[in-house]
């Protein structure tokens, strides 16, 4: 009872109800319409044929007098069919005709009319006909009628065929909303039990599909893609919770040793300064961990989307080449940029030349060994390359070493925060340097992906190009400026 009750005042069926109300009201005043339309056509079409027939009785009149008047009304009152004829004389007696008085509705009529009359069996008012009442001089009167009892019974019966087929169309109308109702009904409970369970902390659980395509199907997609996202984002969210735990506890007890082994150390203020220096630098690398977790929510918000401005991509791979020139010489290595002018993109420029500074910084850290040796370059080609290229409506700017590369497997791990695969546990860093070049392609509409350099990684930032001016040649802007 209590599903009945939610279904019969669910939405659906109040709207499926109102449509039908509105189309069954609609139908009714059509069909009203054309009933009472060819009713009275009808009866017009009638009226003119009497009026015919009492001009031309009117003309026998004329050519004859009464006498030949009586005569034709009473051969075509035996005549088969509708036809009704009366003449009465001036003292209202019947001369002749099928008809037995002037009905009452003609009595002072000037025009036709419909009336009763007794039919065959002598049952007064038993039919219906249409009649013209005509006066005749020396005091007459000419009746002329049809009977339209087929008619009108035709008509009745088409009136009660509409109504039953309102009737029916309620009913069906009724069980359609039903049905729709429950249907409809049925798939939000579906979804209302699916958005529990998510509230109930199983983010896992998905909106289900019907696979019609409707509206609630496509809203239905909607929502699972969000909840996606937000599982995401969650998951990202403990995992950085997890890695902010685990790898910012180490620096912050050794920050902490380090303060109370000055502490403890005897020397005096000599060992006190040292032990302050220590934690300085300890603090900073802190402070620039935190700072770079914060420009990545900020670029995952489209906080700063609004700077964003036309550059050349070129002047941004010199800039760059030129400040990390020095440290891939100090480390051994050869550093290698071109890329071709005339290019134009629509980006934040300091993001851009961070996020490939750091692509270039973990290049010139993962390609020098640990024990810090000077890596040989015996085929004489770059240990480092910086290049850009145009690929259709983007650009791809590569950065390319020759270290140990990242396996398959790790590649898309490795663009998370906080990730440090094995064999970078033993060098500095805090494992946002990716996570920020990945952050900054989501920004501008690109992407970022880890290919084999064989041996070695290619990391490939792509950006979508905004205003494109014809390209020149490629012409390399740093080419061989530190060879050995």
């Amino acid at each position: 009872m209590t599903a009945l009750i939610r279904l019969l005042g669910s939405t659906p069926f109040r709207l499926a109800l109102a449509y039908m109300g509105a189309f069954v009201v609609a139908a009714a005043l059509v069909v009203g319409f054309i009933a009472w339309r060819a009713n009275d056509l009808l009866t017009n079409k009638v009226v003119e044929t009497l009026e015919a027939e009492v001009t031309g009785l009117r003309e026998q009149f004329q050519a004859g007098g009464p006498q030949r008047l009586a005569t034709i009304v009473a051969q075509r009152s035996l005549e088969p069919g509708s036809g009704l004829y009366l003449l009465v004389d001036a003292s209202g007696r019947k001369v002749a005709g099928n008809l037995d008085r002037v009905p009452r509705e003609l009595e002072g009529a000037q025009n036709g009319s419909v009336f009763a009359y007794a039919d065959e069996h002598g049952r007064r008012g038993s039919r219906l006909a249409v009649g013209v009442p005509l006066p005749v001089p020396g005091g007459f009167v000419l009746v002329v009628g049809r009977d339209i009892e087929d008619l009108s019974r035709f008509a009745r019966t088409m009136g009660q065929l509409g109504l039953w087929s309102i009737a029916l169309l309620a009913l069906l109308g009724i069980g359609a909303g039903l049905a729709a109702s429950r249907s409809v009904l049925k798939r939000i409970e579906a979804i209302t039990e699916a958005s529990r369970a998510i509230m109930g902390g199983d983010l896992s659980k998905r909106l289900p599909l019907h696979g019609s395509g409707d509206e609630l199907d496509r809203l239905s997609e909607s929502l699972n893609a969000m909840l996606a996202r937000i599982e995401e984002l969650i998951v990202a969210l403990r995992e950085v919770s997890d890695n902010i735990a685990h790898d910012l506890k180490t620096p912050l007890n050794r920050l902490r040793n380090r303060a109370e082994a000055a502490l403890r150390n005897p020397d005096g203020a000599a060992s006190y300064r040292d032990g302050l220096v220590k934690t300085i630098e300890e603090a900073d690398e802190l402070i620039k961990t935190f700072n770079s977790l914060l420009l990545i929510a900020r670029l995952e918000a489209g906080a700063v989307a609004e700077s964003m401005g036309p550059a050349d991509p070129a002047s941004i791979i010199s800039d760059v080449a030129e400040l990390y020139e020095p440290v891939a010489e100090e480390a051994g290595l050869h550093l290698d940029a071109s890329a071709p002018r005339g290019l134009a993109v629509v980006v934040n420029r300091e993001l851009v030349s961070q996020a490939v500074a750091n692509l270039v910084d973990n290049a010139i850290k993962y390609s020098v060994p640990d024990g810090g040796a000077r890596p040989g370059d015996g085929a004489g080609r770059p240990e480092v390359t910086l290049s850009m290229a145009r690929v259709g409506d983007s650009i791809e700017i590569t950065v390319a070493d020759r270290g140990p590369g990242v396996p398959p497997q790790d590649r898309e791990r490795a663009l998370q925060r906080f990730v440090r695969l094995e064999k970078s546990r033993s060098r500095p860093g805090s494992g946002l340097g990716l996570s920020l070049v990945a952050a900054v392609a989501r920004l501008h509409g690109g992407s970022i992906r880890l290919e084999d350099n064989a041996p070695g990684l290619r990391a490939v930032l792509t950006l979508p190009l905004r205003g494109v001016r014809p390209a020149t040649a490629a012409s390399p802007l740093r080419a061989g400026a530190n060879a050995p």
